[in-house]
Formats: C-alpha cells, sequence, structure tokens
C-alpha cells in the first residue's frame, strides 16, 4: 500500500509536468499562427475579396430600394421646319365685322402666326424616382450574392489552413537547421580533439605526420559544413518571417518540445478521421448552389418586369420658373418579353451543363480529398518508422564510436577508424535530427488533410 501510495503522486506530477510542457510548446506554436493569420500579405488579400463581396451582397440589397436622381437639359435652336398659323386670314375678317358693328376697336386685327419645331433657350428640370415593383432577377442576385459571400468565407478558411501547414512546416526546418548547426559544432569539437591528440602523439613520437595532415583536413571539412548549415539557419529564418510578413530577421522562439508533439504520433496513425466539411468540399457545394440560382434565375425570363416611375420637374423657354413651368408625372413601365431568338433556352441549357461540371467536380475533390488524407497518413508511417530506425542507428553509431575511441587511445585501433566512427556518429545524429523534423512535418501534412487544426 505504501507502494502504491507513493507511485500515485509521482505519475500524476508526471501527467501534470507533460501537460504543462506540451501547452507551453503549443503555445508558442500558435502565437505564431495567429501573427500569421494578422499578418501574412495573401492572407490579407483573400479577406479583401471577402470584403469586397460583402459590398456586392450590399448592393444586391439596395437594388430594392427607390432610385432617385435628378437630370436635367438645356437647348437652343434655329431654323428648321415651321408650322404655319393663318390666325390673321382666320380672325380678321370677323373681328372687322365686329368693330364695325361695335363702332369700337375692341378686336385688334391679328398677323398670321408661324411656330418653330425647335425650341430656344429650352431646358427640362426634374427629379425622378423609380421603383422596382416586380423583377425576379433582384431577388436572384441577391441570393447569389450570398453564396458568393459563403463561397469567399470558406476560401479563406482553405488558404488559412494551407498557411497552418507552411508555416509549421517553416518552423520545423528552421529548428532542425538550428540543431543542424548544434551536431556540426559538436563534430568540430571532436575533429579538434581528434587533431590535438594527434599533435601530441607526434610530439611523444608515437604519432605519424599524416595523422596530424588528415586531422586538419577533418577541421577545415567541419568548418565547412557548419558554415553551410549556418547559412541554412539564416534562410530557413528568412522563409518562415516571410510567411509571418516580418522582417527576416527577426527573432524567432525555438522554445519547442518536439518530444512532446511526437507523442501525438500513435493517435494519427491510428485514427484516420477525414472530415466530411472540409472547406474545399462546402466551397465546392455552394458553386453548385451559384449555378442552381442561376438556373432558376433564367427559367424567369418569361415573368413581366414592371417598375413605376415620379417625376417632379419645370420645363420653360428663358429660365421661367412658376406654376406654369412646374409638373409632375407619374408612370408604370411594362416589359414583356416576346421573342428573343431563343438564347433563354440556350442559357438554361448552359446552366443545367454547369451544374452537372460543379457536382463532378464536386465528386472528383472529395475523391482527391480522401486519397490526399491517406497518402499523408501513409507518409507519416513511413517518416516515423524512418525515425525509429535512426534512433537505433545513432545509438549503434554512438557506441561504436566511443569504442573507437578508446581503442585508438589504447593503441588498437587506428586512426583512420577513429575518423570513419566520427563521421558515422555525426551522420547518425544528423539524420535523427532530420527524420524527426520529418516527422513533425508529415503530422502537419495529416493535420492539414483531415482539416483538425481549429481555426475559429
Amino acid at each position: 500500500m505504501k507502494v502504491l501510495k507513493l507511485k500515485f503522486p509521482v505519475a500524476f506530477l508526471s501527467i501534470v509536468v507533460f501537460s504543462v510542457a506540451n501547452g507551453h510548446a503549443q503555445q508558442a506554436l500558435d502565437s505564431y499562427l495567429a501573427e500569421g493569420f494578422k499578418n501574412n500579405i495573401v492572407l490579407q488579400q483573400k479577406n479583401i475579396s471577402l470584403e469586397k463581396a460583402q459590398y456586392a451582397l450590399k448592393s444586391a440589397k439596395s437594388l430594392f430600394l427607390p432610385t432617385v436622381a435628378f437630370s436635367t437639359t438645356w437647348s437652343t435652336a434655329d431654323g428648321g421646319r415651321n408650322i404655319p398659323l393663318p390666325l390673321g386670314d382666320l380672325l380678321n375678317p370677323v373681328y372687322s365685322t365686329l368693330n364695325q358693328l361695335t363702332a369700337t376697336n375692341n378686336f385688334p386685327l391679328m398677323e398670321n402666326q408661324s411656330i418653330n419645331f425647335l425650341p430656344k433657350n429650352y431646358y427640362d428640370a426634374r427629379v425622378r424616382t423609380t421603383i422596382p415593383i416586380v423583377n425576379t432577377d433582384i431577388g436572384y442576385n441577391k441570393k447569389i450574392s450570398e453564396q458568393q459571400v459563403a463561397l469567399q468565407e470558406f476560401e479563406v478558411q482553405i488558404y488559412k489552413r494551407d498557411l497552418i501547414r507552411n508555416i509549421k512546416t517553416a518552423y520545423y526546418n528552421y529548428l532542425n537547421a538550428l540543431q543542424a548547426v548544434d551536431i556540426y559544432k559538436s563534430g568540430l569539437q571532436l575533429a579538434n580533439e581528434g587533431l590535438r591528440v594527434n599533435e601530441k602523439l607526434l610530439e611523444g613520437g608515437k604519432g605519424l605526420p599524416a595523422y596530424v595532415l588528415r586531422s586538419k583536413s577533418e577541421v577545415e571539412n567541419a568548418n565547412a559544413q557548419l558554415v553551410a548549415a549556418e547559412q541554412q539557419v539564416v534562410n530557413a529564418r528568412m522563409y518562415f518571417n516571410f510567411l509571418l510578413n516580418r522582417d527576416s530577421n527577426e527573432k524567432i522562439e525555438t522554445n519547442f518540445d518536439d518530444k512532446v508533439s511526437l507523442t501525438e504520433v500513435e493517435h494519427l496513425l491510428t485514427n484516420l478521421m477525414v472530415a466530411d466539411g472540409r472547406e474545399e468540399l462546402k466551397a465546392l457545394d455552394q458553386v453548385i448552389n451559384i449555378n442552381k440560382t442561376a438556373l432558376k434565375m433564367n427559367k424567369q425570363f418569361a415573368v413581366p418586369k414592371l417598375g413605376a416611375f415620379v417625376d417632379l420637374g419645370s420645363q420653360s423657354e428663358g429660365f421661367h420658373f412658376n406654376d406654369n413651368t412646374r409638373y409632375y408625372m407619374l408612370g408604370l413601365q411594362l416589359d414583356i418579353p416576346i421573342f428573343t431568338g431563343n438564347r433563354n433556352n440556350y442559357k438554361i441549357k448552359q446552366s443545367n451543363l454547369d451544374i452537372k461540371n460543379a457536382e463532378l467536380n464536386a465528386s472528383l475533390v472529395s475523391q482527391q480529398l480522401n486519397l490526399a488524407a491517406r497518402t499523408a497518413q501513409n507518409n507519416l508511417r513511413s517518416a516515423y518508422q524512418t525515425y525509429q530506425s535512426s534512433l537505433k542507428q545513432f545509438e549503434a553509431a554512438s557506441s561504436y564510436q566511443r569504442l573507437i575511441e578508446k581503442g585508438f587511445k589504447a593503441g588498437t585501433n587506428s586512426f583512420i577508424e577513429t575518423v570513419d566512427a566520427r563521421n558515422q556518429y555525426t551522420s547518425a545524429q544528423l539524420l535523427v535530427n532530420i527524420n524527426r523534423y520529418k516527422v513533425l512535418s508529415a503530422m502537419a501534412d495529416v493535420e492539414r488533410e483531415t482539416a483538425q487544426y481549429s481555426i475559429n
């Protein structure tokens, strides 16, 4: 009972430490993902496209509202056709007779008139209000705009998932490059130690000059490899900061426990959860819905369109404005299609083909997504097995290197054997490091292909 009481707190403490370490390691990476969501240039462009779609929806909704516009025209002309009005010839004999009968001049004589068709110094100013009464296209365009907004939202989410994978992979590559530098530094120390030992042996008369020369060559080779590895760190840092839209020399937090993350491999290998609600499939469903809405709109081509208008204005010659120039006008406008050369039927057939094509594309993408998920899981399984093998290889290389070093100092092994053992040790260490981050990158691929990371 005492043993059980002692083991329980230890086990509980281990779980707590594991959870805290995992949370802290994941927290640093999650903060970079959040920063990428905020600053990545391509994602900003995707958000701009989404915002444009939202404004297009607002514009489609505004078509239901009345439209008010002010318009005016001014014109003047001379010449052209005239309308003769023989008022004098018609009325003057009557007026003359009346003047004689009444012995007055109350009825003056008139001249013949001529009215020109073209007005002089004429204006027409009006405020027109129009409103649609029956127009099915407006309702369908509004629905299509709503579906396009949803489509753009899915596009943003799809790129976010791609960005998550890219940021994680770039982060793992940076950590890999950093650890490679440490490995090459360790190899350089071993090479320098080999050079020191051979120089001491040569001074004591027990070594060979060839061993010293070979040691110097190994040191220079280790230096060259270290320089190349440091350059890889610079390149990896630049690319990672590029994804986050930061300065290329910005410092990257490296407090990440890869061993904790590797504990999730078994879960990903045994439980492949292919999400049916992938954003790619939802986006394709929206494309199908948009085409179906367009088909419904095209089928309504025979529905008449009815609109109303109200004009409040003034028209006159000479820029007069009074009760005689002001006017109002009410009206209805009805459009009924009669013959369009069968173009509407062709549009309906095209819409049907668009729907079939979108449905086939959705089916194809669904199969591709399932294939990609299973392929990613297989790649993860292969990478993890390779990583496990490299661990055993490193353990053997490490033991072999220690034995050869002891044998060389004891005089039972040659210097060439020590160089070979050291190179095997460094190569095995690098291989473990590379394969470890290959596993993490493969995990990011599985996470992407199964849409497991929460982006909300």
